[in-house]
């Protein structure tokens, strides 16, 4: 399959029965994560033609509600999607930005060549964004750590029961109002070992950002639940027990002598685009970043030791968010300190304070939405 480079042209259907101002109001009052959605949705199709060239076409703003889909759609099968998660935020003057744009089109691009969709030209990416926001920026919540969170997702439609690439696919973007990811006043979180469940294997899609991931997570999650935990980890058993992320987050950890250590890429690992600008931030601050492997001997005895001072996850959903004990079924790894980090509040701080547009943005990691 060969794919055309056209870059459709957005046109807006207005929701004629959007939510009212009470309604709206109401909601933004208490957004919580993940609960409510916007009016209005961006799509953009694409299609195999007959002579085997694909094209993306129909770029259009339209209400927000179901997707009519065939029951024989691809997605419904054998689970060909992928999709994104970024904020826009509302700064002092009025204005809406996004962070690191180019960056989530370009994982997005990567998830969609590991789950053989076609590839979204960056420039539609930001221009989805871009309609979207513009059509619903009443939305947007000005609350302390709110923002309009935006998933950008990609699914199979062609309908059809054979095992191959689908020739037909939707690209969308959704927006819902977001509060604090695990709500309420930001605090260390609790963490469950799971030695039952892996997340990614060897030459898997750990590194794609698609739904099949997350679904492999949500056993996992329930145990940690049951153990009164907010997060699940999880780990390489075939390398050391060797850490590697998160259900939903990256995982850091602060040595008192100046390190940061974050586990590496390999693989299994999503490349978070929180993780990275974490990394970056810490090294403008003088921290020695290190990407390597850490297992959890390593972590058990550094913080018996005093020598791991801090731990954090961090992600799009919840910035960053303190990791208090880790509890496994033979035991418990104590909180690395009391309360939030020195070191886990400046980075928290400093990012927010970014992507809000109180902090300079030395990187040049935002882009304009409207």
């Amino acid at each position: 399959m060969t794919q055309t480079a056209s870059e459709p042209t957005f046109s807006r259907q207005r929701n004629e029965n959007p939510k009212s101002s009470a309604e709206r109001e109401a909601i933004l009052a208490n957004p919580g994560f993940g609960d409510y959605f916007t009016d209005h949705t961006a799509v953009v199709d694409f299609k195999v033609d007959a002579n085997g060239e694909g094209g993306w076409s129909n770029a259009r703003i339209e209400p927000y509600g179901p997707i009519a889909m065939d029951p024989a759609a691809a997605v419904l099968h054998y689970g060909q999607e992928i999709f994104e998660g970024m904020k826009a935020y509302r700064h002092a003057d009025g204005s809406v930005w996004t962070f690191r744009a180019e960056a989530n089109a370009a994982r997005l691009n990567a998830s969609a060549r590991r789950l053989a969709l076609p590839e979204l030209p960056p420039e539609v990416f930001l221009e989805s964004l871009r309609e979207l926001v513009a059509a619903d920026q009443e939305w947007i919540p000005t609350g302390d750590g709110e923002a309009l969170y935006l998933r950008p997702f990609m699914i199979a439609t062609e309908a059809f029961l054979g095992v191959r690439p689908a020739r037909e696919v939707s690209y969308r973007v959704i927006a819902s109002p977001a509060g604090n990811y695990f709500g309420g006043e930001l605090k260390p979180v609790s963490i469950w070992l799971t030695t039952t469940y892996a997340r990614a294997g060897e030459g898997g899609t750990g590194e794609a950002k698609c739904g099949g991931n997350y679904a492999a997570s949500l056993a996992a999650q329930m145990e940690a639940e049951a153990q009164g935990c907010k997060q699940v980890l999880f780990l390489d058993p075939f390398n050391d027990n060797a850490i590697e992320e998160l259900g939903g987050m990256n995982i850091f950890f602060v040595f008192k002598d100046g390190r940061l250590v974050t586990p590496a890429l390999n693989g299994h690992i999503l490349h978070g685009i929180t993780r990275s600008s974490v990394m970056q931030l810490a090294a403008d601050r003088g921290l020695q970043v290190q990407e390597r492997k850490i297992t959890i001997d390593e972590w058990r005895d550094g913080v018996a030791a005093g020598e791991i001072t801090e731990a954090f996850a961090c992600g799009t959903a919840a910035v960053i968010t303190p990791i208090g004990e880790l509890k496994m079924a033979d035991g418990v790894i104590a909180s690395p300190g009391e309360g939030i980090g020195e070191v886990t509040a400046a980075i928290r701080e400093q990012l927010l304070g970014i992507q809000t547009g109180v902090v300079e943005d030395l990187h040049g990691w935002l882009t304009r939405l409207v």
